[in-house]
């Protein structure tokens, strides 16, 4: 009762903060297998991150939301365990342990993961999205039959004083053995085409 509670309210919360803190927050919609888990890979470049595609979940994919968030963060900011958020810890055992079970989150169709490639925050503003090699490690702990989803989430102020939030999503299918450099490559055709994309649409 008191998880479903506190869920319950902070996916409020969520929402209400969202539409307070920016202009505009926007996605598009794109085909996907309702019958398959979802790996979502994200570029990473604000504390709003994984609140945006928290959101977007519950609107449009409305699976189970997961992420791995740091032992740092994951006790100074209590709820986020209700919201699907575990912790990875950076001893190599630790984080080795996270991987795992994120990658056997998604042998149910039920559940999308959250990942950031890049393991930490960069810039909005760079070329490439850089992948740290602990993704293999995921995927290579699950069945191979989830889903994967790119995002590539861009933020701007321009003429108005809170900025507009953009969340661009694509489908990607891999092969069963994909490798970490093909995935890579994928990911940052999506990123440079979204940045592209997003450009033409805020001149």
């Amino acid at each position: 009762m008191y998880k479903s509670v506190v869920k319950s309210f902070f996916t409020w919360y969520i929402g209400v903060i969202l539409k307070k803190d920016f202009s505009r927050f926007s996605f598009n919609r794109i085909v996907f297998d309702e019958q398959r888990a979802v790996l979502l890979l994200a570029n990473h470049h604000s504390w709003w991150d994984g609140f945006m595609i928290f959101w977007i979940n519950r609107l449009y994919f409305r699976k189970r939301f997961h992420v791995m968030v740091t032992e740092e963060n994951y006790v100074k900011v209590w709820f986020l365990k209700y919201l699907g958020a575990f912790p990875v810890g950076r001893q190599p055992k630790k984080m080795m342990n996270a991987l795992e079970h994120a990658g056997q989150l998604l042998n149910d169709p039920d559940n999308l993961v959250l990942f950031f490639p890049q393991g930490k925050l960069h810039s909005n503003h760079v070329k490439e999205v850089t992948f740290e090699k602990g993704l293999i490690n995921l995927i290579n702990s699950s069945n191979r039959r989830f889903q994967y989803v790119f995002s590539a989430s861009f933020v701007d102020y321009f003429e108005k004083r809170k900025p507009a939030a953009s969340c661009y999503l694509q489908s990607w299918e891999g092969a069963e053995f994909t490798s970490l450099q093909l995935i890579k490559s994928a990911y940052n055709k999506h990123y440079e085409n979204s940045r592209q994309e997003h450009c033409r649409t805020i001149v």
